[in-house]
């Protein structure tokens, strides 16, 4: 399959460590039929040794789906990304992710300050495997080395096929507001698709960002905790014009219940609730008492004690 048909829907799950698993990539899938959805960050030394396990777990119908791959050894990254050919549809190299165990291993933005050992790796993939290659970084590793453009042209030089960019640098992590503008200097760069990453949290967003960035698609983030159905319904919007409204309370009380049972059904019970935990607040909130509340479950380790009070919600 060909890059560009992999990204039809012009909309993607960008990739967030212990986050985008299979159950969550599960509920987005069933909400957006043709968005491309990707894996968690699986480290390449982590596949090496282990052969990766649950986390490489998908259905059949999570394709389009694109697997990614972080760390810093050129044949390492190679070998693993042929091993994982035979569970994807695109291979993606990380070179974005902010967060210091990562960087003080050479991996992910801080490949942003090597930008020949990127190029080796994105050669080194691309020559080992037959899906197509995509890598993820940002603007720069700080304000004062904004090489976004010069990185990006060299994956494209090096046999990337797709990029996707946070309009954030390194230093910003995830705060402050993403740069969508900057974004455009980029696509006017390279012949290759790119896509917008960074505060994409609704349809009105997505259409901004794509105004501003002049990007092919956009990946969405944080913007789907809490709202499944928002890369669908994105999705739905640039490709036939459709405007579906954000879920309720209601509808995502009842989400998250769903995302409960899957979880235990996946992990078991102690273990899944307690996974489920870090998307509390996303799922609950606006609502009076709705702190109040996520202070009580997350103490919960029972699935029916947790759903009890899901379920009191509404109960006047």
């Amino acid at each position: 399959m060909q890059v560009r048909d992999l990204l039809s829907a012009r909309v993607s799950l960008a990739p967030m460590a212990g986050i985008t698993d299979y159950v969550l990539r599960s509920l987005i899938r069933e909400n957006a039929p043709s968005a491309l959805l990707t894996t968690e960050m699986i480290s390449s030394e982590f596949l090496t040794q282990t052969k990766g396990g649950d986390i490489l777990e998908r259905a059949e119908n999570h394709s389009p789906i694109s697997y990614q791959l972080s760390g810093h050894k050129p044949q390492m990254i190679a070998n693993c990304a042929k091993y994982l050919e035979k569970y994807a549809d695109m291979i993606d190299i990380n070179m974005g992710c902010p967060v210091n165990k990562v960087v003080k291993g050479t991996d992910g933005c801080a490949l942003m300050r090597n930008a020949e050992l990127a190029q080796e790796i994105v050669r080194t993939v691309k020559a080992n495997i037959s899906k197509p290659l995509s890598v993820k970084f940002r603007l720069g590793y700080t304000f004062d080395e904004l090489n976004f453009v010069e990185f990006g042209e060299k994956m494209q030089e090096a046999g990337a096929d797709f990029i996707t960019i946070h309009g954030r640098t390194r230093s910003q992590m995830y705060g402050g507001k993403a740069d969508w503008k900057k974004i455009a200097e980029l696509k006017h760069s390279v012949d290759i698709p790119v896509f917008a990453n960074g505060d994409i949290v609704s349809i009105e967003t997505a259409v901004e960002c794509l105004e501003q960035s002049e990007a092919d698609g956009v990946a969405v983030g944080r913007g789907a905790l809490g709202d499944v159905t928002l890369i669908g319904r994105i999705e739905k919007y640039l490709n036939k014009g459709e405007y579906i409204p954000p879920p309720t309370l209601e509808e995502k009380v009842e989400t998250l219940k769903d995302h409960l049972k899957r979880e235990v059904e996946l992990r078991g019970e102690k273990v899944g609730v307690k996974f489920c935990r870090k998307f509390y607040p996303y799922y609950l909130n606006g609502f009076q008492g709705a702190s109040r509340m996520r202070g009580e479950i997350v103490t919960i380790d029972s699935l029916d004690e947790v759903l009890k009070i899901l379920d009191g919600i509404f109960v006047k």
